[in-house]
């Protein structure tokens, strides 16, 4: 049996439109998510020695609650996710997709101009949370609602190819990051005193300042057709969308959780820990080599979702699951396996590469789950399943991940098999491959038109 054709709301090709829309709702993720992960490029070199005290920043503990702060952007993303989400699906997607990058360029700018722990004290690392809490909750809403308005707005034949674009958009942050924080340490490679000094703020105040740019771009893009036409016949949730979801769409609220989990360990420990804590951590490598590797794969991961996502279009979910997944099991295992023979540095950065262009495995969560719910509660159900399991899972992964490099230096490699082997048992389950169908329930929500 072939995969049911993706729910897309046009079988035309790729118009003017459509193509300012993909770009610049790729460029605002690049900057929204930027925002979001430049706190875990400074982890090590900032967040603990600057906001922390001495007897706290070392040591396992410090790890916690450095690593902690990172997480807690996690835990508010369902607060900003679900709010954020029931507006979209009752009020339009495009208010929700401005509001959300609006709500990121705030808090990071505050980080950038914000005070240490040597001036203000315990008020510090607490004024630190409060503004990852609020990056959270923007985050919350900009994922989902991103993915949700490439989907109603690309046609059919090319709705993986523009939620690969706009997933490659989004680890285009990672980029972005990876290549402002080096160009920092190259600047002032003489003079490294003057990057805990004031030079890290500079990619905070780059990233508030470029927030803001992308909220006015924004303002130029077009509501998606497929909430024009429910608005139009009146088919818009007749129920408060959350309760819908709930009541009606379980089996795809938990099997986006568990893709989001595959997502977001591949993402974090794959790409962001991954050069911090194994290569610099663990093997003691030089943060310039460190981050110059976390650039490559940041490159590649890039290119990789785009590619997953034309793979989608063109060979279907499960095939591109086998590819795309398999190849991130094989990939991992040679690259953890050869870090332990210590490797010179290209062949490490090589290896880090290929295992970064598998990372755009990544493109094929948001490409099943979008499809998984009805338009009317479209934005609400992927909103509130992929928000929750991204705080659940991604609030212990960093913790479970720091136990188990205490264990074995594969520790990483280990659970990215897991996650890995779980996306692809997902992918054969019906409902992923084929997506919602009218028929499974009455209306009003049949009634709505399917992507």
């Amino acid at each position: 049996m072939s995969d049911i054709a993706q729910p897309i709301s046009r079988r035309q090709p790729l118009t003017k439109e459509d193509k300012k829309t993909l770009s610049l709702s790729a460029l605002g993720g690049t900057l929204e998510f930027y925002d979001f992960v430049i706190y875990a490029l400074y982890i090590e070199t900032v967040v603990k020695p600057l906001f922390l005290p001495a007897d706290l920043a070392a040591g396992f503990w410090g790890d916690i609650f450095a690593w902690g702060g990172f997480a807690a952007g996690y835990l508010a993303r369902p607060i900003g996710g679900v709010v954020m989400a029931h507006f979209g699906d009752t009020l339009g997607r495009k208010k929700m997709f401005t509001l959300s990058i609006f709500m990121m360029a705030i808090p990071t700018l505050c980080i950038g101009i914000m005070p240490t722990y040597e001036t203000i004290g315990i008020f510090a690392p607490i004024l630190l949370i409060l503004f990852r809490v609020l990056q959270g909750a923007a985050i919350g809403g900009e994922m989902p609602g991103a993915w949700v308005f490439i989907a109603e707005h690309a046609p059919k034949k090319h709705y993986g190819l523009g939620i690969g674009i706009l997933t490659g958009g989004i680890a285009g942050g990672i980029l972005l990051g990876f290549s402002i924080s080096l160009g920092i340490d190259i600047i002032y490679a003489d003079n490294k005193a003057a990057i805990t000094d004031y030079a890290w703020r500079i990619p905070f105040i780059i990233g508030g300042i470029l927030g803001l740019v992308a909220v006015y771009l924004r303002r130029f893009l077009s509501e998606t057709p497929v909430f024009q036409e429910m608005a139009k016949k009146r088919a818009l949730s007749k129920e408060i969308p959350i309760v819908a979801v709930v009541k009606k769409h379980r089996l795809a609220c938990l099997l986006t959780g568990l893709l989001t989990w595959s997502l977001s360990t591949t993402v974090m420990l794959g790409i962001l820990f991954t050069p911090v804590k194994v290569l610099q951590g663990i093997y003691g490598m030089d943060p310039l080599i460190t981050r110059a590797s976390g650039l490559v794969a940041a490159v590649f991961i890039v290119i990789g979702c785009v590619v997953c996502g034309m793979m989608e279009d063109r060979i279907k979910t499960r095939q591109a699951s086998l590819f795309f997944w398999g190849g991130l099991i094989i990939s991992s295992a040679v690259f953890y396996t050869t870090l332990m023979y210590n490797p010179s540095v290209p062949l490490m950065m090589t290896l880090y590469a290929v295992m970064g262009f598998f990372a755009g495995c990544t493109s094929l969560p948001p490409i099943i789950a979008t499809r998984m719910f009805p338009p009317a509660i479209r934005f609400s159900g992927l909103s509130f399943s992929y928000n929750i399991a991204y705080a659940i899972f991604s609030a212990l992964t960093p913790a479970i991940a720091i136990a188990l490099l205490k264990i074995t230096p594969m520790g990483v490699a280990y659970y990215l098999w897991f996650i890995a082997a779980l996306a692809i048992v997902i992918a054969f389950i019906p409902l992923a491959y084929k997506g919602w169908q009218a028929e499974d329930e009455a209306a009003p929500l049949a009634a709505a038109p399917a992507l």
